[in-house]
């Protein structure tokens, strides 16, 4: 997951390939509070892993669940007939999902509970559910603003042989709550009424058929009364698979839509049209746009089909989360597009309804907003822009699709990390779908000689914006380390054997590691004879020529940071920002020689210094790509300045150089 301060989108054009989509949140969280109130084990199969998912585990931890999570799959004990311990402090985050069924279930049973959350959590409304919980007997006490979190839960004296009243209008996870916990103690049938228009019915749906899962089925009077049987108990499936989620599915199939040849449709993997969530009706609003939709079972197969879209005007009460995609996708209709019944909005992760007019707005399209609808006028002229994410992931990934314009603008979404509480992995996914010529992906070059300190410049760079990472000499560290390995010597009348082992080694660069092979060669590669056999391989023609291609290789989305000494002369001469690190001899010396000191390496600054001299004349003085700055590179000397220095002036310089520099320093 990105955890950069902002995201650079590249424009893109097209997309391909299969998307396998994370757990439905929803599901998710529901099926891991019901497998905590019953008997017995429960295993969870595909259970979304993310920041929601997470407070709900650690909430069901801190109530005496037996919780074990590997990988997607989690296996809970439950509390069941027990109870939950009578006593916690509970963190929720920003989780609504968590939120108000955890309260409903604990105000039923009873005991000593704080729960809480982020300050937005705590603007969130949940005294609709308080009122309704309050006149059935449960004990709550608000501890900030009155009908809002934070909550302290004390003991109830239930009262369950009238109608409980519950407003339905302002979010369905209200109702959804009560049914959760009411079979808790439905000693006889128990009844909940809806007042008000119910919103957001697909979810209730969802509830409806997860309770039947765990034993509980509730009887209902179109949506406005619900009843759940005098003797509901809960009862282990024992085992479950949770459905992919058809909100995240909205923006690769509104992607496919926008940039999928007919001929090469982008799949969606894991959900079907069959699908119980609400929000797979996104699929009829796409088809409405003029996107090809084709789906089975658990794929969904999306491409372009009439061009632009098509502008539509929707009720979307039945698909609130999805709708903020179809807000996005307006911009590429042709004309007006409304969507209408979304008041719900405004009580989601942040005021949606303005947060999406304003960044719309932004990229240059007309926008007119009301208490429950919006209007979306596409742009004439497209703008780049940097999308304010409001701490709400559904902005970030639907925003993610404005990077496919006409005008080729690029789009930098802030606070890109938000997009963990639902799908982590976002940003990766789309990535890996997005078809966008190597040309256009962005490269910054750092070269410089020995222990200038542009592998660490680099790769704090490449951290900041969250690229990727190429430490090119480290290619030639690990060619020469296997050629020895391969009882090869570095030198010329084995060059063609070392050039054929370098075009397949298995190298990759994980989370600041190297591994050859799988096995982490880090330590192996990082002496100082490993440098000086890097030189040596590094002066053999064939052998730099078959690293080319996999240095090229590296050049991915959202964009490379390389360092290197040919990185802006050879291997990426198109690069829009090259940088040249040079520090004085004694000073490179002085950190070499605190660097290997403190690995308990004995040596003398005046050898180090002798040899750094001695490697630079022989890299600039080589036959073949010596080293030098490029003709268009800048000069950044670091002989007194810090790290933190460095990597200010690099990204300063990489801000002007950018196509939507000044539109994105809002």
């Amino acid at each position: 997951m990105y955890t950069t301060a902002f995201l650079d989108l590249p424009a893109f054009e097209a997309a391909a390939g299969e998307v396998r989509l994370p757990g439905s949140k929803s599901i998710s969280n529901r099926v891991l509070l019901l497998a905590a109130l019953c008997d017995g084990r429960t295993v969870l199969h595909d259970l979304l892993d993310s920041d929601d998912t997470r407070v709900m585990l650690d909430a069901l931890r801190a109530l005496g669940c037996g919780v074990h999570v590997e990988g997607t799959t989690a296996t809970i004990d439950g509390f069941g007939s027990r109870g939950p311990g009578p006593k916690a402090d509970l963190f929720l985050g920003n989780a609504g999902t968590a939120m108000r069924p955890l309260a409903a279930v604990l105000a039923v049973l009873g005991g000593d509970y704080t729960l809480r959350g982020v300050p937005r959590m705590h603007e969130r409304p949940i005294g609709d559910l308080v009122d309704a919980l309050r006149a059935l007997g449960c004990t709550i006490e608000d501890l900030g603003q009155p009908g809002y979190p934070p909550l302290r839960i004390g003991c109830p004296t239930l009262r369950l042989d009238a109608p409980i009243r519950v407003r339905g209008d302002v979010s369905s996870q209200f109702l959804t709550a009560l049914l959760l916990a009411l079979p808790l103690v439905a000693r006889t049938d128990v009844v909940v009424d809806v007042d008000g228009e119910l919103i957001s019915k697909p979810y209730v749906e969802i509830t409806l058929n997860l309770l039947a899962r765990f034993g509980v089925l509730v009887r209902r009077e179109g949506w406005q009364r619900f009843t759940i049987p005098a003797g509901s108990r809960y009862v282990s499936p024992g085992m479950l698979h949770v459905e992919a989620d058809a909100s995240s599915a909205s923006y690769f199939a509104a992607l496919g839509a926008i940039a999928a040849d007919p001929a090469r449709p982008l799949r969606l993997l894991g959900v079907g049209e069959a699908s119980m969530q609400g929000d797979i009706r996104f699929l009829d609003a796409l088809r409405a746009m003029g996107g090809h939709v084709a789906a089975g079972p658990n794929h969904v197969d999306v491409s372009r089909g009439t061009w632009p879209l098509r502008a539509i005007d929707l009720d979307c009460n039945h698909i609130p989360d999805a709708a903020m995609t179809l807000a996005v996708l307006a911009l590429f209709a042709d004309g007006p597009s409304t969507l209408r019944n979304i008041a719900s909005w405004r009580v989601k992760e942040t005021d949606r309804i303005a947060a999406m007019a304003t960044e719309l707005r932004k990229l240059g399209a007309r926008v007119e907003e009301g208490a429950d609808f919006l209007r979306v006028t596409p742009p004439a002229d497209w703008r780049a822009a940097s999308i304010q994410t409001y701490d709400d992931h559904r902005v970030a990934m639907c925003f993610s699709l404005a990077a496919r314009n006409a005008q080729g603008v690029p789009v930098r979404i802030l606070d890109p990390q938000c997009v963990g509480k639902t799908f982590p992995d976002y940003f990766e996914t789309l990535f890996s779908v997005l078809q966008v010529p190597a040309p256009h992906v962005p490269v910054i070059c750092i070269d410089g000689p020995t222990a200038s300190g542009k592998g660490t410049l680099a790769s704090e760079t490449a951290r900041r914006l969250g690229y990727h990472y190429l430490d090119s000499g480290a290619l030639y560290r690990i060619t020469a380390l296997a050629a020895l390995r391969a009882g090869l010597a570095l030198e010329p009348e084995h060059e063609q054997r070392i050039a054929r082992l370098a075009r397949d080694l298995p190298i990759r660069f994980v989370d600041g590691t190297v591994l050859l092979a799988g096995e982490d060669i880090g330590e192996a590669i990082r002496s100082e004879d490993a440098g000086m056999n890097a030189s040596k391989v590094s002066a053999l023609p064939a052998v730099r020529s078959a690293l080319v291609a996999l240095q090229q290789g590296f050049r991915t989305l959202p964009g490379l940071v390389a360092d290197g000494r040919d990185m802006g002369t050879v291997i990426f001469r198109d690069a829009p920002l090259k940088v040249f690190l040079t520090a004085s001899a004694a000073r490179r010396a002085e950190r070499r020689h605190k660097q290997l000191i403190s690995k308990g390496v004995s040596v003398t600054i005046d050898t180090l210094r002798a040899d750094l001299e001695a490697r630079d004349a022989r890299d600039t003085q080589r036959a073949v790509a010596p080293l030098k700055p490029a003709q268009d590179a800048l000069l950044l000397d670091n002989s007194d300045q810090t790290i933190e220095q460095s990597v200010a002036q690099v990204l300063a310089w990489w801000d002007e150089r950018q196509p939507f520099a000044a539109a994105v320093k809002q």
